[in-house]
Protein backbone atom coordinates (compact mmCIF):
# COMPACT_ATOMS: atom_id res chain seq x y z
CA UNK A 1 0.00 0.00 0.00
CA UNK A 2 1.20 3.62 -0.56
CA UNK A 3 2.82 5.58 2.27
CA UNK A 4 0.45 8.39 1.75
CA UNK A 5 -2.41 5.86 1.94
CA UNK A 6 -0.83 4.37 5.09
CA UNK A 7 -0.58 7.82 6.84
CA UNK A 8 -4.52 8.76 6.00
CA UNK A 9 -5.31 5.16 7.48
CA UNK A 10 -3.67 6.34 10.98
CA UNK A 11 -4.98 9.76 10.67
CA UNK A 12 -8.45 7.63 10.76
CA UNK A 13 -7.24 5.67 12.99
CA UNK A 14 -6.25 8.90 15.71
CA UNK A 15 -9.84 10.50 14.77
CA UNK A 16 -11.62 7.36 15.86
CA UNK A 17 -9.43 6.59 18.54
CA UNK A 18 -9.87 10.39 19.77
CA UNK A 19 -14.14 9.59 21.14
CA UNK A 20 -12.95 6.90 23.14
CA UNK A 21 -10.18 8.83 24.97
CA UNK A 22 -12.22 11.93 26.04
CA UNK A 23 -13.80 10.48 29.00
CA UNK A 24 -11.35 8.34 30.72
CA UNK A 25 -9.06 10.90 30.18
CA UNK A 26 -11.02 13.76 32.41
CA UNK A 27 -11.98 10.61 34.69
CA UNK A 28 -8.30 9.32 35.10
CA UNK A 29 -6.24 12.27 34.49
CA UNK A 30 -3.60 12.58 31.58
CA UNK A 31 -0.85 10.35 33.27
CA UNK A 32 -2.91 7.37 34.38
CA UNK A 33 -4.93 7.42 31.24
CA UNK A 34 -1.45 7.27 29.51
CA UNK A 35 -0.11 4.50 31.43
CA UNK A 36 -2.77 2.26 31.37
CA UNK A 37 -2.87 3.36 27.42
CA UNK A 38 0.81 2.31 27.22
CA UNK A 39 0.31 -1.19 28.97
CA UNK A 40 -2.09 -2.12 26.59
CA UNK A 41 -0.62 -0.98 23.63
CA UNK A 42 2.56 -2.84 24.51
CA UNK A 43 1.11 -5.99 24.93
CA UNK A 44 -0.93 -5.88 21.90
CA UNK A 45 2.35 -4.69 20.21
CA UNK A 46 4.92 -7.30 21.58
CA UNK A 47 2.15 -10.13 20.98
CA UNK A 48 2.54 -8.79 17.15
CA UNK A 49 5.60 -8.65 17.44
CA UNK A 50 6.49 -11.98 18.86
CA UNK A 51 3.64 -13.69 17.00
CA UNK A 52 4.67 -12.61 13.63
CA UNK A 53 8.85 -12.89 14.70
CA UNK A 54 9.47 -9.00 13.37
CA UNK A 55 11.05 -8.63 16.80
CA UNK A 56 13.73 -10.31 14.89
CA UNK A 57 14.57 -7.28 12.84
CA UNK A 58 15.36 -5.28 15.84
CA UNK A 59 19.21 -4.37 16.54
CA UNK A 60 21.13 -3.39 19.66
CA UNK A 61 22.29 -0.39 17.79
CA UNK A 62 18.74 0.93 17.30
CA UNK A 63 17.74 0.33 20.83
CA UNK A 64 18.86 4.22 21.84
CA UNK A 65 17.11 5.07 19.16
CA UNK A 66 13.62 3.43 19.13
CA UNK A 67 13.87 4.70 23.25
CA UNK A 68 14.62 8.11 22.90
CA UNK A 69 11.77 8.48 20.03
CA UNK A 70 8.96 6.70 22.79
CA UNK A 71 10.55 9.01 25.36
CA UNK A 72 9.57 12.21 23.13
CA UNK A 73 6.62 11.10 21.24
CA UNK A 74 4.96 9.05 23.46
CA UNK A 75 6.14 9.55 26.72
CA UNK A 76 5.94 13.67 26.74
CA UNK A 77 4.08 13.91 23.64
CA UNK A 78 1.18 11.79 24.02
CA UNK A 79 0.81 12.82 27.63
CA UNK A 80 0.58 16.28 27.06
CA UNK A 81 -1.59 15.89 24.48
CA UNK A 82 -3.78 14.10 26.81
CA UNK A 83 -3.29 16.77 29.23
CA UNK A 84 -4.46 19.67 26.37
CA UNK A 85 -7.32 17.76 25.85
CA UNK A 86 -8.48 17.52 29.29
CA UNK A 87 -8.45 21.29 29.26
CA UNK A 88 -9.47 22.16 25.81
CA UNK A 89 -11.81 19.35 24.74
CA UNK A 90 -11.11 17.47 21.72
CA UNK A 91 -11.64 20.51 19.09
CA UNK A 92 -9.51 22.62 19.79
CA UNK A 93 -6.39 20.42 21.29
CA UNK A 94 -7.13 18.60 17.27
CA UNK A 95 -6.14 22.33 15.56
CA UNK A 96 -2.92 22.54 17.87
CA UNK A 97 -1.70 18.99 17.74
CA UNK A 98 -2.53 19.60 13.88
CA UNK A 99 0.17 22.28 14.09
CA UNK A 100 2.86 18.53 13.60
CA UNK A 101 2.37 18.81 9.68
CA UNK A 102 4.24 22.65 10.07
CA UNK A 103 6.85 21.22 12.51
CA UNK A 104 7.63 18.10 10.28
CA UNK A 105 7.62 19.62 7.33
CA UNK A 106 10.34 22.41 8.36
CA UNK A 107 12.37 19.62 10.44
CA UNK A 108 12.19 17.52 7.27
CA UNK A 109 13.42 20.21 4.75
CA UNK A 110 16.48 21.22 7.97
CA UNK A 111 17.22 17.70 8.89
CA UNK A 112 16.68 15.63 5.91
CA UNK A 113 16.56 17.45 2.54
CA UNK A 114 13.14 17.29 1.56
CA UNK A 115 11.31 19.74 0.25
CA UNK A 116 7.84 20.03 -1.11
CA UNK A 117 6.99 21.40 -4.48
CA UNK A 118 4.38 22.24 -7.17
CA UNK A 119 0.83 20.67 -6.50
CA UNK A 120 2.53 18.63 -3.40
CA UNK A 121 3.14 21.97 -1.98
CA UNK A 122 -0.11 23.55 -2.98
CA UNK A 123 -2.04 20.64 -1.95
CA UNK A 124 -0.14 20.78 1.98
CA UNK A 125 -0.59 24.34 2.30
CA UNK A 126 -4.89 23.98 1.31
CA UNK A 127 -4.40 20.27 3.56
CA UNK A 128 -3.10 22.20 6.71
CA UNK A 129 -4.75 25.31 6.08
CA UNK A 130 -8.49 23.64 5.78
CA UNK A 131 -7.88 21.56 8.83
CA UNK A 132 -6.98 24.65 10.70
CA UNK A 133 -10.01 26.16 9.43
CA UNK A 134 -12.22 23.05 9.89
CA UNK A 135 -11.32 23.23 13.48
CA UNK A 136 -10.59 26.77 14.14
CA UNK A 137 -14.38 27.38 12.69
CA UNK A 138 -16.02 24.27 13.72
CA UNK A 139 -18.21 25.54 16.82
CA UNK A 140 -21.59 26.52 16.41
CA UNK A 141 -22.33 29.37 18.56
CA UNK A 142 -24.88 27.77 20.72
CA UNK A 143 -22.30 24.79 21.42
CA UNK A 144 -22.57 23.99 25.13
CA UNK A 145 -21.43 20.43 24.88
CA UNK A 146 -19.09 19.24 28.05
CA UNK A 147 -16.14 18.97 25.18
CA UNK A 148 -16.40 22.30 24.28
CA UNK A 149 -15.56 24.15 28.34
CA UNK A 150 -12.04 25.46 28.90
CA UNK A 151 -10.89 24.75 31.90
CA UNK A 152 -8.03 26.48 33.73
CA UNK A 153 -5.67 29.08 32.02
CA UNK A 154 -6.20 28.51 28.61
CA UNK A 155 -2.22 29.80 27.51
CA UNK A 156 -1.36 26.53 29.29
CA UNK A 157 -3.76 24.20 27.41
CA UNK A 158 -2.00 25.82 24.20
CA UNK A 159 1.52 25.08 25.38
CA UNK A 160 0.57 21.56 25.78
CA UNK A 161 -0.75 21.21 22.55
CA UNK A 162 2.13 22.42 20.62
CA UNK A 163 4.30 20.78 23.05
CA UNK A 164 2.66 17.14 22.10
CA UNK A 165 2.65 18.59 18.02
CA UNK A 166 6.16 18.72 18.46
CA UNK A 167 7.23 15.91 20.15
CA UNK A 168 5.29 13.90 17.70
CA UNK A 169 7.56 15.83 14.77
CA UNK A 170 10.92 15.10 16.29
CA UNK A 171 9.91 11.35 17.55
CA UNK A 172 8.69 10.81 14.27
CA UNK A 173 11.31 12.04 11.90
CA UNK A 174 14.18 10.88 14.06
CA UNK A 175 13.46 7.57 12.78
CA UNK A 176 13.22 8.13 9.18
CA UNK A 177 17.23 6.68 8.37
CA UNK A 178 16.38 3.08 10.76
CA UNK A 179 12.68 2.78 9.48
CA UNK A 180 14.61 3.06 5.76
CA UNK A 181 17.01 -0.21 6.81
CA UNK A 182 14.19 -2.35 7.11
CA UNK A 183 13.52 -2.65 10.91
CA UNK A 184 9.70 -3.84 11.91
CA UNK A 185 6.93 -1.46 12.16
CA UNK A 186 5.30 -2.98 14.92
CA UNK A 187 8.55 -4.41 16.96
CA UNK A 188 9.68 -1.12 16.49
CA UNK A 189 6.54 0.32 17.88
CA UNK A 190 6.18 -2.25 20.70
CA UNK A 191 10.19 -0.80 22.04
CA UNK A 192 9.26 2.67 21.76
CA UNK A 193 5.87 1.94 23.58
CA UNK A 194 7.32 -0.34 26.25
CA UNK A 195 10.04 2.39 26.66
CA UNK A 196 7.58 4.99 27.51
CA UNK A 197 5.77 2.66 29.93
CA UNK A 198 9.06 2.38 31.72
CA UNK A 199 9.49 6.08 32.04
CA UNK A 200 5.62 6.06 33.16
CA UNK A 201 6.22 3.99 35.75
CA UNK A 202 9.16 5.34 37.09
CA UNK A 203 6.96 8.55 37.20
CA UNK A 204 4.29 7.18 39.16
CA UNK A 205 6.66 5.73 41.85
CA UNK A 206 8.41 9.14 42.49
CA UNK A 207 5.59 11.68 41.75
CA UNK A 208 2.36 11.89 43.75
CA UNK A 209 0.82 13.90 40.90
CA UNK A 210 1.14 10.95 38.11
CA UNK A 211 -1.45 8.59 40.20
CA UNK A 212 -4.83 8.57 38.84
CA UNK A 213 -7.69 10.56 39.94
CA UNK A 214 -10.24 7.76 40.23
CA UNK A 215 -10.00 3.95 40.22
CA UNK A 216 -9.95 2.41 36.99
CA UNK A 217 -13.69 0.61 35.75
CA UNK A 218 -14.25 -1.80 33.45
CA UNK A 219 -16.15 1.00 31.19
CA UNK A 220 -12.81 2.87 31.63
CA UNK A 221 -10.75 0.05 30.93
CA UNK A 222 -12.77 -1.00 27.85
CA UNK A 223 -12.59 2.48 26.58
CA UNK A 224 -8.76 2.68 27.22
CA UNK A 225 -8.35 -0.39 25.30
CA UNK A 226 -9.99 0.34 22.27
CA UNK A 227 -7.91 3.65 21.65
CA UNK A 228 -4.63 1.64 22.61
CA UNK A 229 -5.54 -0.66 19.44
CA UNK A 230 -6.91 1.84 17.66
CA UNK A 231 -4.62 4.50 17.93
CA UNK A 232 -1.29 3.35 19.54
CA UNK A 233 -0.70 -0.58 17.94
CA UNK A 234 -2.41 0.36 14.49
CA UNK A 235 -2.09 4.14 13.83
CA UNK A 236 1.68 4.51 14.89
CA UNK A 237 2.79 1.58 13.36
CA UNK A 238 1.11 2.73 10.12
CA UNK A 239 3.03 5.87 10.74
CA UNK A 240 5.97 4.24 10.77
CA UNK A 241 5.61 1.84 8.27
CA UNK A 242 4.75 5.12 5.90
CA UNK A 243 7.82 6.56 7.11
CA UNK A 244 9.90 3.80 5.47
CA UNK A 245 8.93 4.54 2.18
CA UNK A 246 7.33 7.90 1.75
CA UNK A 247 8.76 11.75 2.50
CA UNK A 248 8.56 12.14 6.21
CA UNK A 249 7.42 15.50 5.53
CA UNK A 250 4.17 14.87 3.37
CA UNK A 251 3.56 11.47 5.34
CA UNK A 252 3.01 14.00 8.48
CA UNK A 253 1.06 16.42 6.63
CA UNK A 254 -0.74 13.91 5.26
CA UNK A 255 -1.60 11.92 8.84
CA UNK A 256 -2.70 15.94 9.94
CA UNK A 257 -5.71 15.64 8.52
CA UNK A 258 -7.75 13.59 11.55
CA UNK A 259 -9.21 16.74 13.37
CA UNK A 260 -10.81 17.24 10.03
CA UNK A 261 -12.19 13.47 10.10
CA UNK A 262 -13.43 13.87 13.97
CA UNK A 263 -15.62 16.68 12.58
CA UNK A 264 -18.59 13.79 11.41
CA UNK A 265 -18.11 11.54 14.42
CA UNK A 266 -18.32 14.51 17.07
CA UNK A 267 -21.30 15.56 14.86
CA UNK A 268 -22.97 11.50 16.41
CA UNK A 269 -22.22 13.38 19.92
CA UNK A 270 -23.50 16.40 19.59
CA UNK A 271 -25.82 15.63 17.76
CA UNK A 272 -26.01 18.78 15.58
CA UNK A 273 -24.05 18.95 12.63
CA UNK A 274 -21.02 21.28 12.35
CA UNK A 275 -20.53 24.71 11.24
CA UNK A 276 -20.47 26.02 8.30
CA UNK A 277 -16.72 26.56 8.47
CA UNK A 278 -16.08 23.14 9.44
CA UNK A 279 -17.33 21.98 5.72
CA UNK A 280 -15.65 24.84 4.19
CA UNK A 281 -12.16 23.83 5.75
CA UNK A 282 -13.12 20.22 5.17
CA UNK A 283 -13.55 20.72 1.91
CA UNK A 284 -9.90 22.22 1.32
CA UNK A 285 -8.44 19.52 3.27
CA UNK A 286 -10.29 17.24 0.51
CA UNK A 287 -8.71 19.46 -2.19
CA UNK A 288 -5.21 19.87 -0.88
CA UNK A 289 -5.25 15.74 -0.41
CA UNK A 290 -6.60 14.98 -3.63
CA UNK A 291 -3.65 17.47 -5.21
CA UNK A 292 -1.13 15.55 -2.96
CA UNK A 293 -2.20 11.80 -3.81
CA UNK A 294 -2.79 13.07 -7.73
Amino acid sequence: MPPESLALIAAACWAVSSLFSASPAQRLGAFAFSRWRMLFASLLLWSLALAGGGWRSLDVSGFGLLAVSGLIGIFIGDTALFACMNRLGPRRSGVLFATHALFSAGLAWLFLGESLWGLTLVGSGLLVGGVMLAIVWGKREDEAHVWEQVRGALWIGVGLGLLAALCQSVATLMLKPLMSSGVDAVAASAMRMSTALAAHGILWMLWQGARARASLRLKDATWIFLSAAIAMALGMTLILQAMRHGQAGLVAVLSSVTPVLILPLLWLVYRRRPALGAWVGASLAVLGTALILT
